[in-house]
């Protein structure tokens, strides 16, 4: 199994079962070193998903102490390749240390 942080719209059950076939449960987390912003969305596809033409990447911040809040699923190891495709193309999936303790998959957008 593979954890994966999101800390957007694939936090929507919608978007999971878009993304994998049906929803997925997790407990909250946090990852540390990040800050949030926003980006916006022009792919239509990702739009009719998830509603939204916003969508919050997080970018590598200059702060160790910066936090961004999330859900931490437990995927199969098939799975990050899924999710890849729910996150923007301005995104990489890379790892990332979870506040809780061990490290989970996390899309981070490119500055």
């Amino acid at each position: 199994m593979e954890l994966l942080f999101s800390y957007g719209t694939l936090q929507q059950e919608i978007v999971q079962v878009a993304t994998f076939g049906r929803p997925r449960s997790g407990q909250p987390a946090l990852t540390g070193g990040y800050l949030s912003d926003w980006l916006w969305i022009t792919d239509p596809a990702v739009i009719a998903v998830s509603g939204s033409d916003r969508h919050p990447p997080v970018l590598p911040g200059d702060d160790p102490a910066g936090l961004v809040s999330g859900t931490v699923f437990a995927i199969t190891a098939e799975e990050p390749v899924k999710a890849d495709g729910d996150a923007v193309s301005d995104c990489s999936r890379v790892r990332a240390s979870l506040v809780e303790g061990g490290e989970a998959c996390v899309h981070e957008a490119r500055r």
